[in-house]
């Protein structure tokens, strides 16, 4: 493909750049270049900036919403926007559920949720990971059994992202145990208000209440509400992580990281000399500048391939491994130069007081950065299943 950019597109990137010098305010682009964590009004703030501007919806049909973009015009902004620090868009509605609905979903179910998505009014996590499945996502357990107008839904799910915060939750439950694994399975919309449904949370190593424990008692959860066919919900799944698995690969936001890192090793001295002239050093960051490229050329080649309203293929499975493999490469490289400044935090010096456990795109200090990085490889299906997907269905082993 021609990775030369045409003087539209040019132009479309100085209109993004114009916009955020605009209207990124300003406390929370410096808290984005520095590293901050962004508060929960941050995320509703940026998101209903980009709704009123018509750009939160980046990969949307234009009838629902959506920009219209190509997918060069889609990176260009991802990319300002890493540049400029701006809070991440919240995945769960824009990025993964809302494709669903729009492919899937009926159409009272379209003029529902989607408005509401777009509008920030309802927040979403993800119900696919249980313990013991979860690289093994078909070998959930969670029960939806038919009442009346109802199903009536009892499980446990794990590792749900934001689940504390959340007004909804796209789940998949097993509605047939007799099938096969994949065949009895069903797309839920839960609202998370209902009765029978409690959140626990679970402290990941970087001290931070980000993912959850949610578990099901005899919830009732109106039919209309299943999106798809019963029993064939794994083709909405499988739509959903191949989406999520693309973005996973995170090229803008390891781009910004890499700069960080470029001008932490341009200050920091080791032996008289900036770490940068280390020839060691330095090779390892022009490795890993390598291989990010590498990425974001496959990246767009990938997603220019499914711009006509298919899906990405099993080819993202690459950009998972390998985007997340650089990523993790960056933060121990980060941690190596800072020595002992890359110790944990302490939180009283931070200044966000009851706000530190709020979800953000960047950690706070390279050290709590490197230890949520880690889970970068295992969520999404891990790159141990990524390189099964890419033997079975690639190299046709």
């Amino acid at each position: 493909m021609d990775i030369q950019f045409t003087h539209a597109e040019q132009a479309f990137r100085e209109e993004v750049r114009e916009f955020l010098r605009d209207k990124l305010p300003a406390n929370i682009a410096a808290r984005g270049r520095h590293g901050k964590r962004f508060n929960k009004e941050d995320q509703i703030t940026w998101m209903r900036l980009l709704n009123e501007r018509g750009w939160l919806a980046t990969g949307w049909p234009v009838e629902y919403g959506g920009t219209g973009w190509s997918v060069v015009e889609k990176h260009i902004f991802e990319e300002e926007c890493a540049a400029a620090g701006t809070p991440w868009i919240l995945p769960f509605g824009v990025h993964m559920v809302a494709p669903v609905i729009i492919k899937f979903g009926t159409p009272q179910q379209k003029a529902h949720y989607l408005p509401r998505i777009l509008s920030c009014e309802d927040w979403w996590c993800q119900g696919y990971s249980e313990p013991g499945a979860g690289s093994d996502l078909a070998a959930l357990k969670t029960r939806a059994v038919r009442d009346g107008d109802h199903y009536l839904v009892n499980g446990q799910k794990t590792w749900t992202t934001l689940a504390h915060y959340a007004d909804w939750m796209f789940c998949l439950v097993r509605t047939d145990p007799e099938a096969q694994q994949q065949r009895g399975i069903s797309f839920l919309l839960i609202d998370m208000k209902t009765p029978g449904i409690t959140v626990r949370p679970i402290i990941t190593l970087d001290g931070e209440h980000e993912v959850n424990e949610v578990f099901f008692d005899n919830v009732r959860v109106p039919v209309e509400n299943l999106v798809g066919e019963e029993n064939k919900g794994w083709t909405c799944a499988k739509y959903l992580l191949t989406h999520e698995r693309t973005s996973i690969a995170g090229v803008d936001a390891a781009k910004q990281m890499l700069v960080r890192l470029k001008q932490i090793a341009s200050t920091e001295v080791r032996d008289g000399a900036p770490l940068i002239d280390d020839v060691l050093f330095r090779t390892q960051i022009a490795e890993l500048e390598i291989q990010l490229m590498a990425v974001e050329m496959s990246s767009l080649r990938i997603l220019a391939a499914a711009r006509d309203g298919g899906v990405p293929g099993p080819e993202s499975s690459f950009l998972k491994i390998k985007g997340t493999e650089i990523r993790q490469a960056i933060t121990y490289l980060m941690s190596k130069a800072l020595g002992p400044y890359a110790m944990p935090f302490i939180e009283d010096e931070l200044g966000y007081g009851e706000e530190a456990d709020l979800y953000r795109n960047y950690s706070s200090t390279p050290a709590s950065q490197y230890l949520d990085m880690r889970k970068t490889s295992v969520y999404g299906g891990s790159n141990e299943i990524q390189k099964n997907i890419i033997a079975k269905m690639i190299l046709e082993l």
